[in-house]
């Protein structure tokens, strides 16, 4: 059980495969019924992961077509917020964001940088540090 429902946010466009991979796989740390995962991107761009059965899967192409569909998915919960994007395009509603903020990116924007948001680029660090953050939003 979580402390809230984790809502993971991706905009597929703007990573590489590997960095959605990653990020898919080390989603089995929450179990299903306590996420909400949305993936927003061109058809090619979906297709880059084996994303878990309940992700739900959004094409939209163009630009800021994926960040227009993504902010209208965000709930202004106090959860735990994943964000996988390689841009700064949601750096304001990481910082506005009351829960804790995990950042999935290559090169995340300085928007990100703030007290409370943790960034991990998964090609560098690895998976775990993923499953660590999400674990840790966990309630024992």
């Amino acid at each position: 059980m979580v402390n809230s429902l984790v809502t993971v946010l991706v905009d597929a466009d703007n990573l590489t495969g590997s960095r959605l991979q990653s990020l898919a796989e080390a989603l089995d740390v929450v179990p299903p019924s306590d996420r909400r995962v949305v993936v927003v991107g061109s058809e090619e761009a979906l297709e880059r992961a084996s994303w878990p059965d309940d992700a739900v899967l959004i094409e939209a192409s163009g630009w800021q077509a994926a960040d227009v569909v993504l902010a209208g998915e965000y709930a202004h919960a106090t959860g735990p917020l994943v964000i996988a994007s390689g841009d700064g395009d949601f750096g304001l509603l990481a910082q506005r964001h009351i829960g804790p903020v995990l950042v999935i990116s290559g090169a995340p924007s300085a928007a990100y940088k703030k007290p409370g948001i943790t960034r991990i680029d998964p090609v560098h660090e690895g998976t775990a540090p993923i499953r660590a953050w999400l674990a840790s939003v966990l309630v024992i």
